[in-house]
């Protein structure tokens, strides 16, 4: 019988940075810090024995290797065995039978919008997910009013932010979310604390002090928001993971992919959003994916992350890195997070006599 192999499970997927790397469990939703040096072991040197992996560096790197080799098994990110070949990567690509599958809404001091409307229209593209955002004061019955236009239809999310005020109790948020089913969320912004109400069991109510008051308020990147799942990691391989199949109606009723793009496509009241979708130009933005994106390409989260292209470091380059993420993939340091270390408990090799070891990361964890 031939020698076994080290395998990566399918779902676990190493992603390669420019000073570390990851593996990200799709299935568990989960990732992992890794040195460069063992991305390079399990990709450069897939499909060999424990032997010849070890053949191709130094002699006294041999107990790294071994080290690394117990941390994906031991991890449950890999396993030995014989027959390789009867265990297929994961296909990573990506589709979706909607037209449009998320939206944004957002509504402000004077936005006249037809809810019922736009939840219809919604709906005939086959829009899975909504969020409305109130900007200005509201009561819990204008927001149950508005919501009542997703009561049928496909969606199968609403997530609703508004701005808190003595209206917006335990009880009227209770009582917003028992009447509708798919509301999945409730931010209540501009708080005067930050907490967690109970309520139906399907749907989060959080309190936040933050204040959202526009549009700007969104392309945040933070490790918080980070989905290491399946459907957003194989969307990232070839789409944006925030505008790819995105349309909003920002709150003058202006039709536009993001709230905070500066292209309309037309204003609701005289435009459908099927019209607004067909415009040349609507879909530019749904194919810049973070391998393209500068700085970012070199970024070992880029396919857990959520770009933006709102706001950039550059706004004549449609390729600059968001505005609004301050990680620096070639120092591993997300300023005011700290220095996060790798999760693997070992050094990676030295550079040695392995070509292709030559960017080992220095960022191992001791």
């Amino acid at each position: 019988m031939s020698a076994p192999v080290l395998r990566l499970y399918a779902q676990c997927v190493p992603v390669r940075g420019a000073r570390r790397s990851t593996i990200c469990d799709l299935q568990r939703g989960t990732y992992r810090l890794i040195p460069n040096g063992l991305f390079d072991v399990l990709t450069l040197h897939r499909g060999k024995t424990a032997d010849e992996v070890k053949a191709a560096y130094a002699p006294d790197e041999a107990d790294t290797i071994d080290a690394y080799f117990r941390f994906v098994v031991e991890n449950e990110m890999g396993f030995w065995t014989e027959t390789p070949e009867r265990f297929p990567d994961l296909a990573l690509s990506w589709d979706a039978a909607e037209r449009i599958t998320n939206a944004v809404i957002d509504v402000g001091r004077s936005s006249a919008h037809d809810f019922a409307s736009l939840f219809r229209q919604l709906d005939g593209l086959g829009c899975r997910h909504v969020q409305v955002r109130w900007f200005a004061p509201v009561s819990p019955g204008e927001v149950d009013a508005a919501l009542a236009g997703a009561s049928r239809g496909r969606q199968r999310s609403v997530e609703a932010l508004v701005p808190w005020s003595a209206e917006w109790t335990d009880d009227a948020c209770i009582a917003l979310c028992g009447g509708h089913p798919r509301l999945m969320t409730l931010f209540v912004h501009s708080a005067p604390q930050a907490r967690v109400a109970d309520g139906p069991v399907h749907v989060r109510i959080r309190f936040r002090t933050e204040r959202v008051t526009g549009q700007d308020h969104c392309g945040q990147v933070h490790p918080m928001y980070f989905t290491p799942a399946i459907g957003h990691f194989t969307e990232s391989q070839g789409h944006n993971t925030c505008l790819n199949r995105k349309m909003s109606v920002d709150e003058h009723g202006e039709i536009r992919n993001c709230p905070s793009m500066p292209r309309s496509f037309g204003n609701a009241r005289g435009t459908t959003l099927e019209a607004a979708l067909m415009e040349p130009g609507f879909t530019d933005a749904w194919k810049v994916t973070k391998d393209q994106v500068e700085v970012c390409r070199d970024c070992e989260f880029r396919h857990v992350c959520t770009d933006c292209r709102a706001f950039t470091r550059d706004a004549a380059n449609p390729l600059s890195k968001p505005a609004r993420c301050a990680y620096d993939p070639y120092t591993a340091t997300w300023p005011g997070l700290g220095d996060a270390p790798a999760s693997v408990g070992v050094h990676a090799p030295a550079d040695a006599s392995a070509s292709a070891h030559a960017s080992a990361s220095a960022a191992a964890a001791a």
